[in-house]
């Protein structure tokens, strides 16, 4: 796939205030500071789409892009947020919760992993938290370029590990470096391929 045009659409504050449903959707959402801007600047090939912050856990709404007028590729809040109150956390859960149950047309979640780490709780609970929803996912392991290959390697095989005391099929897995464009085809041609199934299905109905 290649992305012809990729613009900003809305910031939501909730899933009900999203854009009119109509077309196939991709979500990335990680823990703070795992790259999430870096990696849909890369994606859409687009410096400056997504706000690169200092500071981690300034995405507070759910965002919406659209991409060569077919499909929405939506930055969503990072859990594990930092420095924020009690409050301002439930409230950002719910409308994550919210937008991951009930959005009718999500296709897919990028649930992204930083790679220079071993397992973190947080990420294996937020992603058997998916399971439990029965909401449709793929790991993205990040920052690929900031540890030696083979530690990368041993921290991804970590991850699914983990993965494999509980699930009986291990979900789908990428791993991205944004200053190699690491990972960039596979996520375009996996997503190009969502896209060609959800066509299908439309066509039959």
């Amino acid at each position: 796939m290649k992305i012809k045009e990729a613009a900003y659409v809305i910031s939501s504050p909730s899933v009900e205030q999203c854009p009119k449903p109509d077309k196939p959707e991709y979500a990335f959402i990680g823990r703070s500071n795992v790259g999430k801007s870096s990696l849909i600047n890369m994606i859409c090939g687009r410096d400056a789409l997504a706000k690169i912050s200092a500071s981690p856990g300034k995405t507070k709404l759910i965002n919406h892009f659209v991409v060569n007028k077919e499909w929405y590729l939506v930055d969503l809040p990072g859990y594990g947020y930092a420095k924020i109150s009690q409050s301002e956390r439930k409230k950002r859960e719910k409308m994550i919760q919210d937008y991951l149950r009930k959005r009718e047309t999500l296709v897919n979640i990028f649930v992204l992993i930083d790679s220079r780490h071993m397992p973190q709780k947080i990420d294996l609970e937020f992603v058997n938290q998916l399971g439990e929803w029965q909401v449709p996912f793929t790991l993205v392991f990040t920052k690929a370029d900031k540890e030696k290959p083979t530690v990368v390697e041993r921290h991804v095989k970590a991850f699914l590990d983990k993965l494999r005391e509980t699930w009986q099929f291990l979900p789908r897995n990428f791993v991205t470096s944004i200053t190699k464009k690491q990972g960039r085809d596979e996520i375009l041609n996996f997503i190009d391929d969502c896209n060609k199934a959800v066509k299908e299905k439309q066509n039959e109905i």
